[in-house]
């Protein structure tokens, strides 16, 4: 019997997952570009399906925006908590092998629109840059 936990360098998410919308807009970025010290330090929560591990806090994830099924890398992050739970069903059992993944990040860099494009390009999974 084997495991089937991910580990990720990538922390991908939509805004239903915890995508900080309210902070990172593509276009306002284009237009006027996003700096760090313009975010503060919130902290910031995502909830995943399936058990994922992310490397924690020394070290970056990516903190990608995934928008309707393509995506947009923004910069790095800080995984400070995650923990992997058990879904339940209505009646509160377990659907066997359904978990979910949730915890906290902070953001620690955010690319300059230009490089964000080029990065994206470069480095997202076949077919999935929004730029493509």
């Amino acid at each position: 019997m084997g495991s089937t936990i991910e580990i990720n360098d990538t922390l991908a998410l939509t805004a239903e997952q915890g995508f900080p919308a309210h902070l990172l807009d593509l276009d306002a970025h284009r237009q006027t570009p996003v700096r760090l010290e313009d975010l503060g330090n919130e902290r910031l929560s995502f909830q995943k399906e399936e058990a994922r591990l992310f490397h924690l806090d020394p070290v970056r994830v990516f903190l990608v925006q995934s928008l309707k099924g393509r995506w947009i890398f923004w910069g790095h992050a800080l995984i400070e908590s995650q923990s992997i739970d058990k879904v339940l069903d209505a009646e509160g059992l377990w659907v066997p092998g359904t978990w979910s993944t949730r915890g906290t990040f902070t953001i620690t860099d955010i690319y300059p629109p230009d490089y964000q494009e080029s990065f994206t390009r470069r480095e997202s999974p076949p077919g999935r840059s929004h730029f493509a």
